[in-house]
């Protein structure tokens, strides 16, 4: 297979861990195959050449100037504080460039210089959740999922905040080189190869608005700690104090979402967790859960993760005692 060459773009205020989590994961490719010719050739540039400070304060020096820069199999754009003022020259080089790319990849707010640069028009993509809004509002030809760690559509991924870059990579590399090259890497940088695209960013919890009101919080709180309960809305309006009418308005209108999809979300994610970390059996799960069936609660999975319980369990169940061994 020809190496491919991932092409790093570098800015003023970019975010360092966009940089070095992908950068880290193309590079292990080569030890992980055992041939540094078959892994990736990793290339970075600025738009004049120059070196660059991150948002942490660190520097960054550039192999060359984006004029001069190899033609990428795989273009990535970084996210950070720098995306947020205008930088011609960049939004430029990537509205002539960028089209040319086999793979065009953001990181957090990198999706934002590619939407200035007219790359992501009609494409689903994601951002980091604090920028999902923004990116929406200032991009009405783009569809902006603010819940997947990442997104593929088509030639195009972007990825959610800083991390995600990381997952997002580790998924560009099974796809190149398979599951076990892609496990191997993530193995020696001690993350997890565990995340699909489609796991939130974020837990159902922070996903939710804290409510205001007293009686809403103290319901939010109680639905957590309390999954296996009735949490119909009767019930739950009947705890706050409410008629079931004001109490789902009222709860849609300070959290942000339905009574029943917050229930759903917090099960959905108390059922993860439980699969992930135990020994469980799936009947055993979906009833500590307060799904009457294991069908109810696989109706859920695929609906919300896009898999089915066990096979959630199947890819994500946690391994213990895993011993790790570096060859120098």
């Amino acid at each position: 297979m020809e190496q491919r060459t991932v092409l790093v773009v570098l800015f003023e205020g970019i975010q360092s861990l966009d940089v070095s989590g992908p950068v880290e994961v193309f590079a292990g490719a080569g030890h992980a195959l055992g041939d540094p010719g078959r892994g990736y050739r990793i290339h970075t540039a600025s738009v004049d050449g120059g070196p660059v400070r991150t948002s942490g304060g660190l520097t960054l020096l550039p192999d060359s100037a984006l004029a001069d820069a190899p033609a990428p199999h795989t273009l990535l754009v970084p996210g950070g504080s720098g995306t947020r003022p205008p930088d011609p020259g960049l939004i430029d080089w990537l509205r002539e460039h960028g089209p040319r790319a086999e793979r065009l990849v953001s990181v957090c707010t990198g999706a934002v210089r590619l939407a200035e640069a007219g790359l992501l028009e009609g494409r689903r993509v994601t951002t980091h959740w604090a920028y999902c809004d923004r990116l929406a509002r200032d991009y009405p030809g783009i569809e902006v999922d603010p819940d997947p760690i990442y997104v593929r559509d088509g030639h195009v991924a972007t990825s959610a905040g800083v991390t995600a870059g990381i997952d997002l990579a580790l998924a560009l590399v099974e796809e190149d080189h398979g599951r076990e090259v892609a496990l191997t890497i993530a193995r020696y940088l001690v993350v997890f190869l565990r995340r699909p695209g489609n796991q939130a960013q974020f837990s159902a919890q922070l996903a939710a608005q804290t409510a205001r009101r007293e009686p809403l919080r103290e319901v939010q709180q109680w639905i957590v700690e309390h999954p296996a309960e009735n949490l119909s809305v009767d019930s739950l309006a009947d705890r706050a104090r409410l008629s079931p009418r004001h109490f789902a308005r009222a709860f849609h209108a300070e959290t942000g979402m339905t009574p029943g999809k917050y229930v759903e979300r917090v099960r959905v994610e108390h059922a993860r967790r439980l699969l992930e970390d135990t020994s469980d059996g799936v009947e055993e799960v979906s009833r500590a859960c307060g799904y009457g069936t294991p069908e109810a609660m696989r109706r859920s999975f695929v609906k919300t993760l896009g898999a089915s319980p066990a096979e959630y369990r199947r890819r994500f169940h946690r391994t213990p005692n895993v011993t790790l061994t570096t060859h120098r």
